[in-house]
């Protein structure tokens, strides 16, 4: 199978491609926006048809929320028609198309574990162009649409490393603790997305770390896991002023992963120590 994987330099992309390498696929082509501009369309439908991979794994996206807000153009050109033209790229050449979304695509309100199918209301305009971006996916007969939360990989910017960087100049810090949701760790989402792709149970899946946590409490476990001694205090998201609105709840159900028969992931604190103690410590 020849796999495509867009967003090759993020945190997923970069797992996936590493997760394929260790499965023996040695057909698989990783690119980025320097790559491939997805917001060209003769330019992805001219790639897709040069390439003609069996499968797309579409993890490229916008994803800087507040920065979104300014940009609201830029963000739904690579969001919105990035994801249709690889999408009708996909469609043409009979791909299967693996669509990253986010807990964003929900009001993010209430207690309850959002539903694969629950309403989908986004309050920002980058949940809104990620919600678009899951209509366009759709238009790939052979589509999975996976939502995911709270990410943290080896490749690039998260919320462990930043916690990290700042115990090395600090002793204490607000963190909110009015938002809740699972963290998810790439190396072991990677693992599932490439089961996905070797089946053709498509459709809608929630793929986050089991269990729930506020980022106070994420922040916390992060610093006992490192062994670091830091003060942390717990702030309201109204203290945390931000120019896009974050959900208080990014609870995801997993019930369509156990009804396809997939696995689900490990808790968040096993995959926090696993990234800590085998990925950081190289």
């Amino acid at each position: 199978m020849k796999i495509l994987v867009t967003g090759v330099k993020g945190q997923l992309g970069y797992d996936i491609v590493r997760e394929l390498g260790e499965r023996g696929y040695t057909d698989v082509i990783g690119v980025d926006k320097d790559d491939l501009d997805i917001t060209d369309e003769n330019a992805v439908h001219e790639f897709i048809e040069k390439v003609r991979p069996d499968a797309i794994m579409h993890n490229a996206a916008w994803t800087a929320v507040d920065a979104a807000e300014d940009n609201a153009e830029a963000c739904y050109k690579v969001n919105v028609l990035g994801t249709r033209y690889l999408a009708e790229a996909a469609q043409n050449v009979g791909a299967k198309l693996v669509y990253i979304s986010t807990d964003y695509v929900f009001d993010g309100e209430g207690e309850n574990y959002f539903e694969v199918n629950d309403k989908k209301a986004p309050l920002s305009v980058y949940g809104k162009t990620k919600y678009e971006g899951e209509l366009e996916a759709k238009k790939c007969d052979k589509h999975f649409i996976v939502r995911i939360s709270w990410v943290f990989g080896i490749n690039g910017k998260n919320f462990v490393k930043t916690m990290l960087t700042l115990a090395e100049t600090k002793t204490e810090l607000n963190v909110v603790a009015d938002q809740i949701g699972s963290p998810t760790y790439t190396y072991d989402l990677s693992k599932l997305l490439c089961d996905m792709i070797e089946t053709d149970k498509y459709g809608e899946y929630h793929a986050t770390n089991e269990n729930i946590c506020s980022w106070c409490d994420f922040a916390k476990k992060i610093f006992e896991i490192a062994g670091v001694n830091m003060k942390v205090n717990a702030v309201t998201s109204a203290e945390y002023p931000a120019k896009a609105h974050r959900p208080s709840n990014s609870r995801l159900s997993k019930k369509s992963l156990d009804a396809a028969g997939f696995n689900r992931l490990p808790t968040w604190e096993d995959a926090l120590y696993r990234y800590i103690k085998n990925e950081l410590k190289k």
